[in-house]
């Protein structure tokens, strides 16, 4: 018989399955394993990435015959054909006899999956262990439900709340471990925004690199928000991956672009005045803010002007984690509610 308990322990086991997958691309990160009528897991599967077998689909591949077993997977199967076919109908033609899966698809294309094995005779449960994978594929479900990419701001500053020195200065506030997070979070995301302003005053590379300058194995587009060109000799013109001129300033406009070319997680570097006309449009889903332990003083702040004119009008947060990386805090925080532009 398999209880609850045991469905639960198969269903973080699925969630710790799709941890493997890549956080970045069109497709979420998804986990599966089989059970026997004991609750034993007999297979177990995640996506790999675009184009590759879905959980499902990788979890019964194990398998010369899944009659009669359960299906546990982390997001209700999918029911539309994309570079695969629908798991939902890879589901009903392997003979398992129940699924349960933890968060429904949101998708327009994607969604109807439990109502397909319903029809077809198969109970579809949903909801065990939904608060978990929530969080797990929060940006995913985000971008997903919004109808464009989940946006991370990320900046660093002193204490005082300074990204640079009265002279400009800005290299380097933050230390080593601080900076190779950044990196890091670079390699999770689709795509980088940086503001025509930046290229010109920094000539970034945007590129994800290890402790030894190395470039890591994925890399985000680089995007520039913007009217004017970059210069042809700019070093994002020799960026891996190419970079993206949106040729408009119109926030929701170059969103919708992303989200059509299949970018769901956004990672905005841009200066204080990008990072800013975010934040006044409601367009920013997480905050990642580097503080460093100093004080420089002076008018050269981490961001401008918000549209918030009183205390009342305050943007509030949700501190989700807070973390040392080496004298540096990382502050992660989430907006407390949704705000205009986000509905």
């Amino acid at each position: 018989m398999i209880t609850s308990e045991k469905l639960d322990a198969a269903m973080r086991h699925a969630l710790s399955l799709a941890a493997h997958g890549p956080a970045f691309g069109g497709n979420p990160q998804v986990g599966c394993v089989l059970l026997n009528d004991a609750g034993e897991i007999v297979a177990e599967g995640w996506h790999r990435g675009a184009g590759t077998p879905h959980a499902e689909v990788d979890a019964l591949s194990k398998l010369a015959d899944a009659t009669g077993l359960t299906a546990v997977v982390t997001l209700e199967p999918c029911n539309h054909t994309g570079r695969t076919g629908p798991c939902a109908e890879a589901l009903v033609a392997s003979g398992v006899s129940r699924v349960v899966y933890s968060a429904s698809d949101p998708g327009d294309a994607s969604s109807g999956g439990a109502e397909h094995l319903r029809n077809a005779g198969i109970p579809a449960d949903g909801g065990v262990l939904a608060d978990e994978t929530e969080e797990f594929l929060h940006p995913w479900l985000t971008s997903v439900r919004l109808g464009r990419p989940y946006v991370t701001a990320k900046w660093a500053s002193t204490l005082d709340g300074r990204a640079a020195a009265a002279d400009g200065t800005s290299q380097w506030i933050t230390g080593t471990a601080a900076r190779q997070r950044v990196h890091e979070q670079r390699e999770q995301s689709d795509a980088i925004l940086v503001g025509t302003g930046t290229v010109l005053a920094d000539d970034p590379s945007l590129t994800a690199r290890g402790d030894a300058g190395e470039l890591m194995e994925h890399q985000p587009i680089p995007v520039v928000v913007g009217e004017r060109p970059i210069p042809t000799d700019a070093k994002l013109h020799a960026h891996p991956q190419g970079v993206i001129e949106t040729g408009t300033r119109d926030l929701h406009a170059v969103l919708a672009d992303l989200h059509q070319r299949g970018i769901r997680r956004v990672y905005l570097e841009g200066g204080p005045t990008l990072t800013s006309r975010f934040i006044a449009a409601g367009l920013v889903d997480e905050y990642l803010v580097f503080l460093a332990p100093s004080l420089l003083g002076g008018d050269r702040l981490a961001i401008g002007d918000i549209d918030v004119g009183t205390v009342a009008d305050a943007r509030t947060l949700t501190i989700h984690n807070l973390e040392q990386l080496g004298d540096d805090i990382l502050v992660t925080a989430r907006p407390k509610a949704p705000t205009e532009g986000q509905q």
